[in-house]
């Protein structure tokens, strides 16, 4: 793995490091900040030139109630920009970044992707608010802290939708939207509080996707709590889809469990749940 830093602008972000971690700290509603400009723009060009396209054949449908997006975590399968990328997230310099950003001491990067890796949501696609799941898969005193989305569209409209909207603890109000322009970069603390999403379709022509890098980021500890990924509805759902919501929240808990005590790959409820999405698409 390389640790010269090349394609991210290190040297910038290190620059502003103190005011950009106050405000971590400050703003609302859980500790997170929008970064810009993050890679050089040499390298957001390789990067968006190289991202798959929609019809690339390692993508992974995760299609269910509560999100309609597509996924690649083998960074094997990926082009050499983009694993170089990957590779200057996980280098010990821009951990220690993030460390000092954050206030988290004694971050691990993971570039198995777990949860992570190169995302894609096309037009009528969403996610809904949620927070993330909480520990590590393999390693399971891994605690969940930090995440990266790193954003590589090279062109977005606001008339698309995609703004990845920031919920307050209660689930009464979003607080803050983030536009998923190109090379811009969220990064905020992974907790119980943490809930995002882009829950209403996107509207982008056919031939366009909401294209990001996620990436995160966890500490160590003797006893952490597993919990999955907890979505919830907003309050002006109906009874229907919140119900819809729970109940499909409770099936991905269920295969959460099963996944940690078998340790099964993702690979079979991809292909289950793209059966189930062709079913369902034929039914409307």
């Amino acid at each position: 793995m390389q640790t010269a830093l090349k394609l991210v602008d290190q040297t910038r972000l290190n620059a502003d490091l103190a005011a950009s971690a106050e405000s971590y700290r400050t703003t609302q509603p859980f500790p997170h900040i929008v970064l810009d400009d993050v890679l050089h723009p040499e390298a957001f060009a390789a990067a968006v030139r190289d991202f798959p396209g929609i019809n690339d054949e390692f993508w992974k449908g995760y299609l269910h109630v509560n999100e309609t997006k597509y996924c690649n975590v083998h960074p094997d399968t990926w082009a050499e920009s983009l694993q170089a990328v990957a590779q200057e997230f996980c280098s010990p310099e821009f951990v220690r970044y993030l460390e000092e950003l954050t206030g988290i001491a004694n971050l691990i990067p993971d570039y198995t992707m777990d949860g992570g890796g190169l995302h894609m949501t096309k037009r009528g696609g969403h996610l809904n608010i949620h927070t993330d799941f909480s520990t590590h898969h393999t390693h399971e005193n891994w605690a969940r802290r930090v995440n990266i989305l790193l954003y590589l569209n090279e062109d977005w409209h606001d008339d698309w939708g995609g703004k990845l909207e920031l919920w307050d603890a209660d689930m009464t109000a979003c607080q803050a939207r983030v536009t998923p322009a190109g090379n811009r970069m969220l990064v905020f603390t992974t907790s119980d509080d943490s809930f995002h999403g882009h829950p209403d379709g996107l509207t982008c022509p056919p031939d366009m996707a909401r294209r990001s890098l996620a990436m995160y980021y966890f500490t160590e500890e003797e006893a952490p709590v597993r919990k999955s990924t907890n979505y919830r509805a907003r309050p002006e759902e109906t009874r229907a889809r919140k119900a819809a919501i729970a109940a499909d929240r409770k099936v991905l808990d269920v295969y959460d469990r099963v996944k940690r005590k078998l340790g099964i790959s993702d690979d079979l409820a991809h292909k289950v749940l793209h059966s189930v999405d062709k079913l369902r698409c034929r039914s409307k």
